[in-house]
């Protein structure tokens, strides 16, 4: 409870049960209260909620140091479960996707999982879960925007793909502002060279716009090992190294 509510509940106690319950509310998003830093996205990401995941990568990378110059994987479930290896065996990846999150996310925690590796690639999935948050498009467009902005402002030479949002059936109510965002994120990516929109949604439907059920487990949200081997086929020449 913040001061300013304490000082009004020592003049009013009769108002403390309804001011408990507004800072219930305000913080049922993410579990606890939001920690804003000059670093964050356009939506403050919650800190804690993200800090065991965060620690064990870098307690993975002290074991084991992930070579630089490698590809990078970053964002929601949808690159956590992702078998990179299995996908690219020829190509050095490293995955930094973990579950639930979003854009602003990735935003607050490029200075820990994106930046240190120097990746010459940066392969960004998120969208579902900003969507689900309750976020507009317009939201999620100034996030994806903040983590580009971010990395190019470090690695200038990083090449970045920023996969598309997936229409999916346990979110199809979200499908016509994952389309909006589809095409602001589309747009912006015309104005960088080094960033490339890749179309992974589309390939998931059927010709009467349906998600395609085979490519999606029983949870209608995440993809099959079917699915990812058709999102590989797609995004596999943009992750070739280019010819000097």
């Amino acid at each position: 409870m913040s001061p300013k509510h304490l000082a009004l509940a020592g003049r009013c106690p009769s108002i403390l049960p309804c001011i408990g319950l507004l800072s219930c509310l305000t913080t049922a998003c993410h579990g606890a209260a939001p920690t804003a830093t000059p670093n964050s996205g356009t939506r403050p990401a919650t800190e804690n909620r993200w800090e065991k995941a965060i620690r064990a990568f870098q307690k993975q990378d002290q074991k084991k140091p992930p070579p630089s110059g490698a590809i990078l994987f970053v964002g929601s479930s949808s690159i956590r479960g992702w078998d990179l290896a299995k996908s690219f065996p020829k190509l050095e990846t490293i995955n930094r996707g973990f579950g639930g999150s979003q854009f602003c996310d990735a935003v607050h925690f490029a200075e820990r999982i994106i930046l240190p590796y120097r990746p010459k690639i940066v392969v960004v999935y998120d969208g579902d879960n900003d969507l689900a948050a309750g976020k507009t498009p317009e939201q999620v467009f100034d996030d994806c925007k903040a983590l580009v902005g971010k990395i190019r402002k470090a690695l200038p030479e990083t090449k970045i793909v920023l996969l598309s949002t997936k229409i999916c059936k346990a979110r199809w109510n979200n499908r016509q502002q994952v389309r909006k965002i589809n095409a602001m994120i589309e747009d912006f990516a015309k104005s960088d060279p080094r960033v490339i929109y890749v179309d992974v949604a589309t390939p998931l439907l059927d010709a009467g716009g349906e998600p395609r059920d085979e490519l999606f487990r029983k949870d209608a949200l995440h993809l099959s090992d079917r699915g990812y081997r058709l999102w590989a086929s797609i995004i596999n020449k943009h992750l070739i190294p280019e010819k000097p």
